[in-house]
């Protein structure tokens, strides 16, 4: 850091907030109190410290200079003095903002500039704006006590810094968790759960030893690919509260997330009813032993289940703290448990434990138990879905993280050797069974240790692997300690997910991806706690409870977390290979090919263990998909579907440059001198009708005028005007430039509009109705961007219809109307307020006010979006140029297009009217082809245009040869054409030599006699076309007509707006037409 070795007084240094680098506000005064330093030896600083506990500024003096920095402390803190600022002389007395001792608005980097408005880690601040740092600094700038070093650094006015940092304790206020209880805990009670106790001796039972560590070597292939991807999603930046949802739908985007968070919110639900299933089996099992069932087995785990939940739900309602407590003291319970079951296996059994299949660690049961022994119904991968909740567990501390840092440590406790190794399938549970020696011995391992439990072949029997689901507490050293452990394995398990459901439910609401679930988006309390989930919540795991069946919950759970865990693994491929510079996870222990492994693998299995249900879970997340598509919500997540469109586009388009243009692969790509967009719809609908999905197109602006204003304007309303034209489904670009006059911008963007291959190809312009009464710089800019385009061999359409195309006054006046109606609802409002508040009696005088106002509601028209009122100030409202305006958004009755293509321009004044036909708004409208020809050939010229047409595939009704174009017009006609360009015309040869050259040189945009007499029969030309259009084509819904081009230096601006003010006089909507010449049809294949 360097600081100015002048003479300069550090006058105060607030610290308003704890940076880096200290910025100072620095008074340029000679008369200071370091004047009287030798200046020849300057002090000497030390470098800024970034390593010291609070990252102040050290510096350090010669002996001498220490009193004139003694606003500085020892540590780097500053002091304030007394009247640190005052009111002084602006010219006298300068005020810089310093950074690293130079004279700049620049900020240091800082975190908060870089926060998303509303964090809840801190308040977002604002940078100085790159207009601030590059516009000259105002003279006259009154810089406040104390605001020197937020200004410097961004953060606004000094008055901002209190509500921020009170927002900030706020927010503080909610319940935040470390890794330990907001991932581990949650993890791990979710991983010993209701598997580990209930089911895991009945997967070793059915599966043997040997499938059964496949099976979880298979939960643990799939946990563990999911939990890279899910690590390296997790460390790419910031995860808020909603688990799997907010991790897939800030990958992949709404589409997927969507679908995928409300399938994930529901396979939480149910996983609760599974849970409390597995605690109300325990307690029922636990009454049979005491012989106290209420009702039957069925009915009794219904029963205990539905009070479970009720409890359950009481406990999550009390809010986050609880159950985090709860959690920890049913993780420390879990945990004796199992070691009381590992002592157990090594204590010897007694008889009773005997006869119900245990005896200890025994290499004939391991070997035995190793192999399958698969029961009806069941398989390797139905036993798989059983069990595969236990793996779940890896989300459970996502699903309800606030700022996840470390993400999901899991472990799996096999305790399948163990199970195996020590107890038999099958068991009577009594002790008569006994094999009395001599007898000869069945085979089996228990017969071998001296029981005979043969005849659970051909009867049910109560004990072993395969039928009892309490063997741990069998084996275990202490039984009560077990069923403990399972009442909180369950209990755990089932808050957790009672837990996760609803805020996975409430941020999918909040984001407002299916607006008919806004209601259930609203949280109460400091934790934002979602009541009106928790409710949902519970109906559907009450729902569940009530099949009463363990073993049929758990597979649809494991089909719906198979589905997330596909999309969670295709996220970080999808990411990786989108390769967005945003992409950068710090967990790098990733790779995208295994992650595409893992999500193919999760499908496959789930495929695998029940093929319809895995049918009707993608169906769902189809049907979801295209919902959400097709909604379009608003919402920008930085998706890496957006990057991979984006990469695929750039692509595209340079492939695209790679390959010749054809001439069967043309297509019109327009540049539309529309303005705003939404000034001049009708000219962007006539054109969108025959560029959408086929062609590109681009509403242009020019902004002329002072260079700083203008270009203030067009980047303030960049955004707003292609958000506009995406409102209106209108697939188009927004384009605008700012230049010194409209030619010149105008020739900018017919120059540098597209890209690469897509570039326009055709200027579509509206025609200038008033120009007889527009200043001659227009015309002559209108004229010359028209032969801008020839001269870039761009073709041009100008379309014409009979009321114009500009809105702009409309469109204002109806923004006064809706102001008007804002104000008056305002009111209302506030009446009513002041009703509730004093009632009837005491408002009176307020409505004398508000008539004294004279607000008129406005009324609606009928066939009209514009409102209406009798009078306005702010302008005429124009009924017919609102209804002229949206002429081509209605669908063209039965009717025609006539087509004159007098003039062969490539093709282009063909191909346009037949694409229109292809549209479903002019699909009833017929071509009419109009061509000129000889009287004494008309015949033979229809044969060969029909072959011609019919070579290039486009249908018409009928084909019109005028003979006749080429005659003069009639009398009144021209006299009109003569009477318009009449003040235009120079008259030079009614005048000496001396007088026409200084008229010429004077007015030289003026008509010359020599002029009109060489182009008089391009004139005749003119005037007889319109005469021929009356006749033919007055009821024609479009006219499509070949324009006719003037010639540069020959042709005068004026004459040539007079040519086509004529050629297009009172007619229905014209599209005057000329292509590049070059190719856009052609017959060959």
């Amino acid at each position: 850091m360097s600081l100015n070795n002048s003479s300069s007084v550090f006058l105060d240094s607030v610290p308003t907030n704890t940076n880096r680098f200290q910025v100072n506000v620095i008074n340029e005064n000679h008369e200071s109190c370091a004047a009287g330093i030798d200046n020849t030896d300057p002090p000497h600083y030390e470098e800024t410290s970034f390593g010291d506990e609070q990252n102040r500024l050290r510096i350090s003096f010669r002996p001498g200079n220490q009193e004139c920095y003694d606003n500085f402390l020892q540590t780097g803190e500053t002091t304030k003095t007394d009247a640190s600022f005052h009111t002084y002389d602006s010219h006298t007395n300068t005020y810089y903002l310093q950074t690293f001792g130079h004279n700049t608005m620049d900020a240091v980097p800082k975190i908060e500039y870089y926060r998303n408005t509303g964090s809840v880690s801190g308040p977002k601040v604002n940078r100085p704006s790159l207009l601030e740092i590059h516009e000259q600094l105002a003279k006259n700038v009154a810089v406040t006590p104390g605001s020197a070093d937020r200004v410097a650094n961004g953060e606004g006015m000094p008055g901002e810094e209190h509500a921020e940092n009170k927002e900030e304790d706020n927010k503080a206020g909610a319940v935040k968790f470390g890794w330990v209880k907001g991932v581990l805990v949650r993890c791990m009670l979710n991983i010993w759960g209701v598997m580990l106790f209930i089911r895991l001796s009945w997967i070793v039972g059915e599966a043997g030893i040997g499938l059964g560590i496949i099976v979880i070597g298979l939960s643990v292939v799939v946990t563990t690919l999911t939990g890279i991807s899910m690590s390296a999603i997790c460390t790419n930046g910031v995860v808020r509260g909603g688990g799997a949802y907010y991790l897939i739908s800030r990958s992949l985007g709404p589409e997927f997330g969507g679908s995928i968070g409300l399938i994930f919110a529901f396979a939480n639900a149910v996983a609760v009813a599974m849970y409390v299933v597995g605690f109300a089996e325990t307690v029922v099992d636990l009454l049979k032993e005491s012989d106290s069932m209420m009702v039957d087995p069925t009915n009794d785990i219904r029963i205990i289940g539905s009070i479970t939940v009720v409890i359950l739900l009481g406990i999550s309602v009390a809010g986050m703290e609880w159950e985090a407590k709860a959690q920890v003291i049913l993780l420390i319970i879990l945990l004796i448990a199992i070691a009381n079951f590992f002592i157990g296996t090594v204590i010897p059994s007694n008889n009773e434990k005997k006869s119900r299949g245990f005896f200890n660690y025994q290499a004939s049961i391991f070997a035995e138990n190793f192999g399958p022994s698969f029961t009806k119904g069941e398989g390797f991968f139905s036993v798989f879905a059983i069990f595969f909740p236990a793996a779940t567990g890896i989300l459970a501390g996502a699903n309800i993280s606030g700022d996840l840092e470390v993400c999901c440590l899991f472990s799996l406790l096999s305790m399948i050797v163990p199970t195996g190794a020590c107890v038999v399938r099958d068991a009577t549970g009594s002790m008569n069974d006994t094999i009395i020696s001599g007898i000869n011995c069945n085979g089996s391992a228990a017969c071998g240790l001296g029981y005979d439990f043969s005849r659970c072949r051909h009867e049910p029997c109560q004990y072993g692997l395969m039928n009892n689901f309490q063997v741990m507490s069998m084996v275990s050293g202490f039984g009560p300690l077990i069923t403990a452990g399972i009442f909180s394995a369950t209990l755990s398990s089932a808050l957790a997910s009672l837990v996760s459901a609803p805020k996975v439910f409430q941020a999918l609401c909040k984001d407002n991806i299916y607006k008919a679930l806004q209601f259930f988006a609203k949280g109460y309390g400091k934790n934002n706690e979602p009541l009106r989930g928790y409710i949902l919540t519970f109906v559907i795991a009450m729902a569940f409870i009530l099949i009463a069946e363990l073993n049929t919950i758990a597979p649809i759970i494991s089909n719906f977390f198979l589905a997330s865990y596909a999309l969670i693994n295709f996220s970080c491929f999808h990411a990786s290979y989108a390769k967005s510079p945003g992409w950068r996870p710090a967990y790098g222990i990733y790779n995208m090919w295994v992650s595409l492994f893992g999500a193919v693998l999760c499908c496959a299995v789930m495929f695998v263990i029940n093929w319809w249900a895995a049918v009707i879970t993608y169906v769902i997340e189809f049907f979801l998909y295209i919902y959400v598509t097709y909604k379009k919500p608003d919402v920008n997540w930085g998706s890496s579907t957006q990057a991979l469109s984006y990469v695929s586009a750039l692509d595209n388009a340079l492939e695209l440059t790679t390959v010749e243009d054809h001439v069967k692969n043309f297509r019109p790509q327009c540049i539309v001198l529309t303005g705003g967009p939404m000034t001049r719809p009708a000219l962007l609908d006539i054109t969108y009708a025959f560029t959408k999905n086929s062609g590109l197109c681009i509403c242009c602006e020019v902004f002329v005028g002072p260079r700083k204003l203008c270009v203030k304007e067009m980047n303030s309303g960049m955004a707003k005007k292609q958000a506009w034209l995406i409102k209106n489904k209108i697939k188009a670009f927004y384009a605008a430039v700012a230049a010194d006059c409209f030619r010149d911008g105008v020739r900018s963007l017919l120059q540098a509009s597209g890209l690469g291959r897509m570039k326009p190809n055709t200027l579509v312009i509206g025609y200038k109705k008033k120009w007889r009464k527009a200043p001659l710089t227009e015309i002559e800019n209108y004229v010359g961007i028209i032969h801008d385009a020839f001269d870039f061999e761009i073709g041009v359409v100008i379309v014409r219809i009979s009321q114009g195309f500009d809105i702009s006054q409309v469109l204002q006046v109806q923004e006064e109307l809706e102001k008007l109606e804002q104000e008056r609802l305002a009111l209302e409002a506030t009446i009513k307020d002041n009703e509730c508040e004093e009632g009837n009696g005491g408002i009176r005088g307020l409505f004398k006010k508000v008539g004294k106002l004279n607000i008129t509601k406005p009324t609606p028209k009928k066939d009209s979006s514009i409102n209406t009122i009798q009078s306005m100030h702010v302008g005429e409202f124009n009924q017919k140029l609102v209804e002229a305006s949206t002429q081509f958004k209605k669908k063209q009755g039965k009717g025609t297009i006539d087509v004159w293509w007098l003039f062969d321009d490539g093709g282009l004044t063909l191909l346009i009217p037949y694409i229109l036909t292809l549209r479903k708004k002019w699909k009833d409208c017929k071509l009419r082809i109009y061509v000129g020809g000889k009287i004494n050939r008309i015949e033979e010229e229809k044969i060969a245009m029909a072959s011609l047409l019919s070579k290039f595939r486009i249908k018409f009704a009928d084909i019109h040869i005028i003979g006749d174009i080429n005659i003069k017009p009639n009398k009144e006609s021209w006299k009109f054409f003569e009477e318009m360009i009449e003040p235009y015309r120079l008259h030079e040869s009614c005048k000496d030599l001396t007088t026409a050259e200084k008229l010429k040189r004077e007015t030289p945009w003026k008509i010359t006699d020599a002029e009109l007499e060489a182009v008089k029969e391009k004139s005749y030309r003119q005037v007889r076309l319109n005469e021929l259009l009356q006749e033919h084509s007055r009821a024609a819904n479009l006219i499509v007509l070949s324009l006719p081009v003037a010639r540069k230096g020959s042709i005068s601006d004026l004459l040539y707006m007079a040519w086509l003010e004529i050629l297009t006089k009172n007619l229905p909507p014209v599209l005057l037409v000329r292509g590049n010449h070059k190719n856009v049809l052609t017959f060959y294949s």
